[in-house]
């Protein structure tokens, strides 16, 4: 291994990637020789072109394990190669001011800058989210976004023994804490070194602009409150939605529901998720139309959708955010036992709502997707969550991007669906026994009866993938708190009377 020409491959990357400017490079070569512990450079003249620094990264990465720098595990390598790219990245303020001075320009500009940068310094690791198998399928809601998630490493058991023997920090609270930028990380932690943060101002609140290290759709971001608090529909999360869209026009955002079971993975930190992405929910027609007292301006509809959605467009972001903290205190109070929504049992608030925000044709559209988090003894996991019939395929809960139609399926489908396909094309007629896949004896029973003898090699990976988008479709069919069958759209709109 030359680690000399490693290092000014990796400069060379930098500066290609506008990471690094010329001026810089000494310095940071400095740097990597500190941490890789060499104490000698030459720089060398490199002709190449790289759009990924992993290569080069896996050889620097191989050095230090051969040098006995950092031990050989999947968390070691993560923490060790995000402190080697930060010796080639811009500080928080140099990203700051380019970003600032590009949005002078163009917003979108400017975050094509920041996600590219979030991507070639690896903060982003592009070659890992590559590996998700991704397709979509076609549904009378739309084409739904399907993502089988491969790009989280699996935990090495010599890390788990050391995350369990280190001194426990609360430093920072949580992975979405303003905090982690520039973090080495821990095991249990991972370093963000490479971590950069835009500042956005909503109303005064500190707030700030970042991408998410687990990609599912172009220019994924993460909009975060500079406060640990914890997340809370209220007015003020309409306004700034609404705000976002008319700085960034080009993205949606919106926000995880706030109780738990309805709500995201994380609760405990006040968050938005948005992005420059088209999904299947913002496509999806209005299909019947409604009026409140107060609000002749705003179109004000029922979307087309599974889950329970309404929408409102508009011109005026404060009108918008009149209308939907009406709907939002009308909908915490309301109580429907006959379709199973009750507001509150025992104290215990059951109500709220998932808010997205868009600019479309020059007006404002926020879907408003009324959300239930009520449990009984036949669904202990929640009456508008998955139900048991579709856990084979889906069992966590449906947030934001699974609402909006995008579903993040759990890595083990890989296999399984590889086996699954061996099963069918040999014409098994049953894999009840089969252990690694009898979850889905039942599902694949329909599947062999459905298709027959007309499967076969050339069309089973179609066949597949429309059968686990049409599970998905079921599983937001599942969450909508108002079926859309004669009795959900009449409760529908008893509710909507009641505005």
């Amino acid at each position: 291994m030359d680690i000399n020409h490693e290092i000014n491959r990796l400069l060379n990357f930098a500066q290609q990637q506008e990471l690094l400017e010329n001026a810089d490079k000494i310095y940071s070569a400095n740097l990597l020789l500190d941490v890789l512990r060499i104490d000698t450079f030459s720089e060398e003249k490199i002709d190449e072109t790289l759009k990924d620094a992993s290569p080069i990264l896996n050889n620097i990465i191989g050095y230090a394990v051969s040098s006995d720098i950092i031990e050989e595990t999947g968390e070691r390598r993560d923490l060790f190669d995000t402190r080697i790219m930060n010796c080639v990245m811009m500080r928080p303020s140099e990203v700051i001011r380019k970003f600032n001075g590009l949005y002078a320009q163009s917003p979108q500009e400017a975050t094509k800058f920041f996600y590219a940068m979030s991507i070639a310094s690896n903060y982003i690791r592009k070659a890992r989210i590559e590996k998700n198998i991704v397709w979509k399928t076609k549904t009378e809601y739309g084409c739904l976004d399907i993502t089988i998630n491969m790009s989280k490493p699996e935990k090495d058991p010599r890390d788990i023994i050391k995350a369990g023997q280190s001194r426990t920090s609360s430093y920072p609270l949580c992975l979405l804490c303003r905090e982690n930028e520039g973090f080495a990380g821990r095991i249990g932690h991972p370093a963000r070194q490479t971590h950069r943060l835009i500042p956005v101002d909503f109303g005064g609140q500190e707030w700030f602009l970042q991408y998410s290290p687990y990609t599912y759709y172009n220019e994924h971001c993460i909009v975060l409150n500079k406060k640990h608090i914890p997340m809370k529909i209220s007015r003020a999360t309409f306004e700034n939605l609404l705000l976002f869209v008319s700085k960034f026009p080009h993205y949606f955002i919106g926000s995880n529901a706030d109780l738990p079971i309805v709500g995201g993975s994380i609760l405990s930190h006040d968050h938005y998720q948005g992005g420059n992405y088209t999904f299947a929910m913002a496509v999806a027609s209005i299909e019947k139309r409604y009026n409140v007292d107060g609000f002749s301006d705003i179109i004000i509809g029922r979307v087309k959708w599974p889950m329970s959605t309404i929408r409102l467009i508009g011109n005026d972001r404060k009108r918008l955010a009149d209308l939907a903290e009406h709907i939002l205190l009308k909908w915490r109070g309301y109580s429907d036992p006959g379709v199973s929504v009750l507001a509150e049992s025992q104290g215990i608030p059951h109500n709220t709502i998932t808010p997205i925000a868009r600019r479309k044709n020059g007006q404002y559209e926020l879907d408003l997707v009324l959300r239930n988090n009520r449990t009984t003894d036949e669904y202990p996991m929640g009456i508008f969550h998955p139900h048991s019939e579709v856990h084979h395929i889906k069992k966590e809960n449906i947030g934001l991007i699974e609402v909006m139609g995008l579903a993040v399926l759990p890595p083990r489908l890989k296999a399984e669906l590889a086996a699954i396909r061996e099963a069918l094309l040999s014409k098994k007629k049953d894999i009840g026994n089969e252990p690694a896949i009898e979850k889905h004896a039942q599902w694949y029973k329909k599947m062999y009866e459905k298709y027959d003898d007309s499967i076969d090699k050339n069309n089973i990976t179609d066949i597949l993938n429309s059968e686990v988008g049409r599970i998905f479709m079921q599983v937001l069919v599942h969450a909508g708190v108002f079926k859309r069958d004669g009795a959900g759209l009449a409760a529908f709109d008893k509710f909507m009377d009641d505005l």
